[in-house]
């Protein structure tokens, strides 16, 4: 049970505001319910940040990712200005996200790519502890995505977001692998398949 810490006050901010309490919320500009789409939009980008926090709990003992900490650390602010891009409103928008962000992805997804064995089969998510958890992300990443291109057709988005979305699944897709490479596990393959996955292809 909460007690109060007698005359002792604290000084910093409330986490409880009270001006949500009748199903509203307040975005950059506006408020709006908080069912409404652009809620859940960057309602799962907060998720998605929380999953790769747990990644990163997994990781903190590894040794050979800290590449892979330091990119993880750095997409959670990324993601945080895509929160903050799809909750803003105002006639005149500041984004934060930048299109550069997405072309870091993709050196990222290259390099890990070809950490990894080559594919020739699909893969289930497992393998490490970490590896499955940014198969989590990779999942809620995707999620993010088809709720955010349902809130484009609708009201006005930063659309690097929606790119940065979509490159980012594949990331945490190349990551996962490479996490496996890096700790000696083989990823699990899809057994109800032929190769998929060819060199000359």
């Amino acid at each position: 049970m909460c007690k109060s810490g007698g005359r002792r006050r604290n000084r910093s901010m409330k986490l409880y505001t009270k001006t949500g309490d009748k199903g509203q919320t307040s975005l950059i500009g506006g408020r709006t319910d908080k069912d409404s789409l652009r809620v859940e939009s960057y309602g799962t980008i907060d998720e998605l940040n929380s999953f790769i926090g747990l990644a990163l709990a997994e990781l903190a003992d590894c040794e050979n990712c800290g590449d892979l900490k330091a990119e993880l650390r750095n997409i959670q602010h990324e993601l945080f200005d895509c929160g903050g891009d799809l909750a803003t409103v105002t006639e005149h928008k500041n984004y934060k996200l930048r299109e550069k962000s997405i072309s870091v992805l993709e050196d990222c997804i290259d390099r890990y790519t070809a950490e990894a064995p080559p594919l020739e089969k699909f893969i289930l998510p497992g393998g490490h502890k970490a590896a499955a958890q940014l198969h989590i992300a990779r999942t809620v990443t995707r999620r993010a995505e088809r709720l955010t291109v349902k809130l484009g057709k609708t009201e006005e988005i930063n659309d690097t977001v929606l790119r940065y979305l979509n490159r980012l699944s594949d990331y945490f897709f190349a990551a996962a692998r490479a996490i496996n490479t890096r700790q000696g596990v083989k990823d699990i393959e899809y057994e109800r398949s032929a190769a998929v996955f060819r060199e000359d292809e």
